[in-house]
């Protein structure tokens, strides 16, 4: 028996059972898109909430169709898919079976129908295919007092089934005859993958014309991503239940600035923080486990683990060399990537849910995202195997202090580090690389206590913020090339409106200046009431 919600992370939310944000908003969306007829996809990441809005979507619907809700994970094994007679026969069986627990009743003419598509599926007739499958179907839309809506969620587990395909066909064609042909008033498969763009992943493509049968269907555009408010929404349900004192308003944008919204982040560092922060060291009840402090230690936490989203999202980096080559440049090189929804690449990492589309520019679509992706290619073996990650494992003892770290003396150490190691390569070689050699000196010295992250708005080819987080200290940290007086001038003004922004009195600058005449070392520099820490090599 459970006592109490909880923040859910696996499986579809139920609102009995657990703390959920509203999603009214965006069943409401959808129910436009059914009024009209329309056909759609809803296409997301792992973990992304789909299921959860499936069910709620039927529910939504309960009292205006008929809703028949199918998984093809659970109901349609890959043995289904072996012939059109065999997928039409188990397809059969779980329509009718799912129709009728939709209503209490039917009227007569409706009943006799589904009667004779049980009839049918249940003697195994050899001859009921797909065109005899939907024939008894839209004898069913027909008769019925009510349309009838068809859910099929994961739908691209069936991607590699020639006859998955043949179905689209049917309910393609169907579509374009609604007035001849009864069917259903809509119908929406979701899943990870786009179905109107699987012709690649088919069997005996080459079988097929040039067109997808899905092209009637129509992309739901809704976000499903969670907002800061409605995020506080779901806090403001728990704080009532156990009385913590959190800052909601607070605390909700700071989940929703490292998550950017994606549901299953948001519910886990929630329920990290109710039930492993909690009781922590550090953290003896809900009040201090609520803060600030709390949520960074919630974030490494997250971040340490292996769950099955961050594997999926790795998996996916070996699976397409093309997408790691892409993350790993926007990483490192700072090289801006202009969003083309039509690039295979880009197209992939959105699908995944990897990158973002802001103002034209693809970005790493959320900061745990992000951080995942560095410490991937950071703790790689290969990069673990250079002497800049040796020298920090070497180091990393000696730069924390009564529980400060002092990033001024990592500078130092990298600034001396660098200069031994790499002061000979190419400066076409230190600037490509100069800023991953940083990040490889940072981890290991601050890793399993503290934790950092790249600042998008300000990566580029010249720029790159980094945010450091230990113990709840922040840190900004300024890597940038040189490009003379006037732009490193600018540099320093940047920075001081950044610890303006952050409210910190000292920033740090690490300078990659390629100046034959340049001063190697540290520079203290005073601004009013700020100090900046300039590092050059």
């Amino acid at each position: 028996m459970i006592v109490g919600k909880i923040f859910n992370i696996t499986g579809a939310c139920q609102p009995d059972l657990h703390y959920m944000t509203d999603i009214s908003p965006r069943l409401a969306e959808m129910r436009k898109l059914i009024a009209r007829g329309e056909y759609f996809t809803l296409n997301r990441a792992r973990q992304y909430g789909k299921t959860t809005t499936l069910r709620a979507l039927k529910e939504y619907l309960k009292d205006e169709y008929y809703v028949v809700s199918m998984d093809f994970q659970m109901q349609m094994s890959h043995a289904k898919f072996r012939s059109e007679n065999t997928f039409s026969v188990a397809f059969a069986k779980a329509f009718a079976r799912v129709l009728r627990n939709s209503a209490a009743e039917f009227t007569d003419e409706t009943e006799y129908a589904i009667q004779r598509l049980s009839a049918a599926a249940r003697e195994n007739r050899e001859e009921i295919e797909l065109v005899e499958l939907f024939q008894y179907i839209s004898d069913i839309c027909k008769s019925a007092d009510r349309p009838i809506v068809l859910m099929i969620d994961e739908a691209d587990s069936a991607s590699n089934h020639r006859v998955f395909l043949d179905f689209l066909s049917q309910l393609r064609g169907y579509y374009i005859d609604r007035e001849q042909s009864p069917t259903f008033q809509s119908v929406i498969l979701a899943g990870v993958y786009d179905i109107r763009y699987l012709k690649s992943r088919f069997l005996h493509k080459e079988q097929h014309g040039k067109n997808s049968p899905w092209n009637i269907a129509v992309e739901f555009k809704g976000d499903m991503s969670f907002s800061a408010a409605e995020i506080a929404g779901m806090l403001d349900e728990y704080e009532e239940d156990h009385k913590t004192g959190m800052n909601v308003a607070e605390i909700a944008e700071l989940i929703y600035d490292y998550t950017a919204g994606y549901p299953f982040l948001v519910s886990k560092l929630c329920r990290i923080m109710d039930e492993e922060v909690c009781g922590s060291e550090d953290f003896s009840d809900k009040h201090m486990a609520w803060t600030y402090a709390g949520f960074l230690k919630a974030q490494r936490i997250l971040l340490e683990e292996k769950n099955p989203l961050f594997e999926s999202m790795v998996n996916k980096l070996y699976d397409f060399p093309e997408l790691k080559h892409m993350i790993y440049s926007m990483l490192f090189t700072g090289k801006e990537h202009s969003y083309n929804a039509l690039d295979q690449a880009i197209g992939m990492a959105e699908m995944f849910g990897f990158i973002k589309n802001e103002n034209g520019t693809a970005l790493i679509a959320n900061r745990m995202f992000e951080t995942v992706f560095y410490n991937f290619f950071l703790t790689s073996s290969e990069n673990q195997n250079t002497d800049i990650y040796k020298a920090a494992i070497q180091d990393k003892n000696q730069f924390v202090s009564a529980g400060h770290l002092n990033m001024e003396l990592i500078l130092e150490k990298f600034v001396m580090h660098f200069g031994d190691l790499y002061g000979e390569c190419s400066d076409r070689f230190k600037e490509e690389d100069g800023r991953r050699f940083f990040l490889l000196y940072l981890r290991p010295i601050i890793n399993g206590t503290g934790n950092y992250y790249v600042e998008s708005r300000t990566r580029n080819m010249e720029r790159t913020d980094v945010i450091v987080d230990y113990r709840g200290e922040q840190m900004v940290v300024e890597l940038k090339i040189w490009r003379g007086n006037a732009y490193h001038e600018r540099g320093e003004d940047q920075l001081l409106g950044y610890l303006e922004h952050y409210h910190l009195k000292k920033g740090y600058m690490l300078s990659f200046n390629f100046n034959q005449k340049k001063k190697v070392g540290m520079k203290r520099m005073r601004f009013g009431d700020k100090v900046l820490i300039e590092a050059v090599v």
